[in-house]
C-alpha cells in the first residue's frame, strides 16, 4: 500500500511542478525547505539524529539552490542581500547540526518563513507568472 501511496504523491508533486509558474516553484522550494527544518526539529527533540541529519541537510541543499539560482547580473542590490541571506540562513542550519540546536532552527525557519510569504503574494497576484524579461526576472535566471 505505500508503495502506491508514494507513487500516487509522486504524480501529484510532478504536476504541481509541471503546472507551476517560475515565483510558484520558488514558493514550493521554501515550503521544502521549512518543512524539512521542521522535520529536523521534532528529530532533535526526539533524539532521532539520523533524521535531523537529513532534514537539515535537505533544507540546506534547497537553501543552496535558491542562493545559486540568484541573477546577479541583473538583480542589482537585492540580489545581493538575498544572497547575503541565504548564507546566513545556511550557517545557522550548519550550526543547529552541529550543536542539535533547536532555537537556530527556529531562527533559519522564521527568515524563510518571510521570503515565503513575500513569495506567496508574489504568485498569488500572477507577478511573476511566466517571468519573460529582465524586469521580472531581476532576482531569479530563468
Amino acid at each position: 500500500m505505500s508503495k502506491a501511496l508514494n507513487a500516487y504523491q509522486s504524480v501529484n508533486v510532478n504536476a504541481a511542478v509541471l503546472g507551476a509558474s517560475p515565483a510558484e516553484l520558488i514558493v514550493m522550494l521554501y515550503e521544502g525547505a521549512m518543512s524539512a527544518i521542521q522535520r529536523a526539529k521534532w528529530g532533535i527533540e526526539n533524539k532521532n539524529y539520523s533524521l535531523k541529519s537529513a532534514m537539515i541537510t535537505k533544507a540546506n541543499n534547497i537553501v543552496m539552490a535558491l542562493r545559486a539560482a540568484l541573477n546577479h547580473e541583473v538583480g542589482g542590490e537585492l540580489t545581493q542581500n538575498l544572497q547575503d541571506l541565504y548564507l546566513y540562513i545556511e550557517k545557522l542550519l550548519l550550526d543547529a547540526n552541529l550543536k542539535n540546536d533547536v532555537e537556530l532552527l527556529e531562527q533559519s525557519y522564521k527568515l524563510l518563513a518571510e521570503l515565503h510569504s513575500a513569495w506567496a503574494e508574489l504568485a498569488k497576484s500572477g507577478v511573476g507568472a511566466e517571468m519573460p524579461d529582465a524586469s521580472q526576472s531581476a532576482v531569479l535566471k530563468v
